[in-house]
């Protein structure tokens, strides 16, 4: 492994967090039965290729639910149980990410860090639900916990997907 490899300014200086700490994920009660089409991502042919073999790495179940995969049907996206657990591949690099805000703390709704080895930014969006974004790797992958989902523990769901993600998006900088 290269040890001057960049590293996203989102990323720079922060401790690793804890898993317990991404538990943090809300208290909110409304569930969405997550049955809504979502959109697949249209990377260029290096990324969708990762993404490919990010499809074939990704564990049956997550967080003891099932794969359950939206429509359309696509390598670039899968789903575990209802309320789903969304993970779409490929995806463009997040605007939080760049922001000096986020780096610096200052920003109440996005928080960096890392779990099992996958650096990731959490976003509370404004519906209630997480997104969490990984960086430092050679694609993003964007995993979506919905409002009714995020009151319980969601560390489990990216301790979960970790090990695929490590197997198949090598450490780097996504274009």
């Amino acid at each position: 492994m290269n040890s001057s490899r960049h590293r996203h300014p989102a990323c720079l200086g922060l401790p690793v967090l804890a898993v317990s700490l991404i538990a943090v994920a809300g208290c909110s009660s409304a569930d969405d039965g997550g049955s809504a089409a979502v959109p697949s991502p249209s990377p260029d042919a290096a990324v969708t290729k990762l993404c490919r073999n990010l499809d074939e790495s990704l564990p049956k179940k997550v967080d003891g639910e099932s794969r359950r995969d939206p429509e359309p049907a696509s390598a670039l996206t899968a789903g575990w149980g209802s309320p789903a657990i969304i993970l779409r591949c490929g995806v463009a690099q997040p605007p939080k990410m760049i922001d000096p805000g986020v780096a610096e703390g200052r920003d109440a709704d996005a928080v960096a860090g890392a779990v099992n080895g996958v650096d990731w930014l959490m976003e509370k969006r404004e519906d209630g639900s997480y997104r969490f974004t990984t960086a430092n790797r050679s694609a993003y992958v964007e995993v979506t916990v919905s409002e009714g989902r995020a009151r319980e523990d969601t560390s489990a769901i990216l301790v979960g997907l970790a090990p695929a993600i490590k197997k198949a998006i090598p450490e780097g900088i996504a274009s």
